[in-house]
C-alpha cells in the first residue's frame, strides 16, 4: 500500500512551504514483516542493491533497520535526489533480480513515498 500526502493547493512539488524553496527530494520509508524464519535472507537479500545503491550519484540516503522488538519486523529507509534517480534505481538490473526475492520473502508490508521536509546529513 502506498500513502501520498493530501494535496496542499499552497505546496506544490516545486514548492516547499516550510522553505519557500525548490523540493526534488524523494524519500520513501517501507515497513516490512518478513515470513517466519526468513529474516536472515531478507538482510541478504539487501547486499546487492546496497552495492548498487553506493554507486548511484542520486542515491543521497538507503538504509535498512530492524525492530530491536520483533526481529521479522524491518523498515528502509531510501532518500534521491529527484524522480530521475529514484526511477534510475527502480530500473537498474540488481532491484530487477531482487523483486522476486522479496517477493517470496514478505509477509506483510507498508510503503510510504513523499519528499524530504527538513534534514540533518544530507548535504544541506
Amino acid at each position: 500500500m502506498r500513502f501520498r500526502p493530501l494535496p496542499d493547493p499552497q505546496c506544490s512539488a516545486d514548492v516547499d512551504c516550510y522553505k519557500g524553496g525548490p523540493v526534488s527530494q524523494v524519500a520513501i520509508i517501507a515497513r516490512v514483516t518478513v515470513g517466519q524464519g526468513k529474516a536472515e535472507q531478507y538482510v541478504a537479500a539487501f547486499a546487492p542493491l546496497l552495492e548498487q545503491a553506493r554507486k548511484e550519484p542520486g542515491t543521497l540516503l538507503y538504509a535498512i533497520h530492524r525492530s530491536k522488538d520483533d526481529p521479522q519486523v524491518f523498515w528502509t529507509t531510501e532518500i534521491y535526489a529527484d524522480d530521475a534517480a529514484f526511477a534510475a534505481h527502480s530500473a537498474s538490473e540488481v532491484h530487477a533480480a531482487a523483486s522476486p526475492v522479496f517477493t517470496k520473502l514478505i509477509a506483510g508490508a507498508d510503503v510510504m513515498i513523499g519528499q524530504t521536509l527538513m534534514a540533518k546529513g544530507l548535504g544541506d
